[in-house]
This record gives C-alpha cells, sequence and structure tokens, in this order.
C-alpha cells in the first residue's frame, strides 16, 4: 500500500457496519463503482471471494504490476 490509505466498511455502515479495513484508494473507488451495499453486505469481509469475482479479477491483476502509490482516475471528467 502506498502513502494515502482510505477505510473501507465491509459491511457498509447503511447496514449496520462498524468496522473499517485499509484499503488503497483506487481499490476502493473500484469496490464501490463494482459492486451495491447489499453487496458488499453479502461478502463481508471475504477478501478471497472479493478478489476472485469476475468484476475485480481483471482489475487486479492490471494493479499488480504498478507501485504502490500509484493512482488513476475511476471516473470519467466532465467536458
Amino acid at each position: 500500500m502506498g502513502p494515502r490509505v482510505q477505510w473501507h466498511h465491509p459491511v457498509p455502515k447503511s447496514r449496520g457496519g462498524r468496522e473499517t479495513v485499509p484499503v488503497h484508494p483506487i481499490c476502493h473507488a473500484m469496490l464501490h463503482k463494482s459492486f451495491s451495499n447489499t453487496e458488499l453486505e453479502r461478502f463481508g469481509d471475504d477478501t478471497e471471494a472479493l478478489r476472485a469475482h469476475p468484476a475485480l479479477s481483471g482489475f487486479l491483476r492490471w494493479l499488480a504490476d504498478k507501485p504502490p502509490g500509484f493512482h488513476a482516475p475511476t471516473r470519467r471528467r466532465k467536458i
């Protein structure tokens, strides 16, 4: 992980989650882009299931050779 860290609720706060885990910002953005709160609640803290999910597995393979502080936009800019 790089110098920037965000805190993710494996069980969303809207679903009663209280615990947090450190997550790289680009990974955190991808989690919330790829899954609804209901889906994230089902995964809970099962990181292996999240990593294996087709919505994330390709992204994680792409990200694997990037430096720890890597950041890229996860949404399109408005023109």
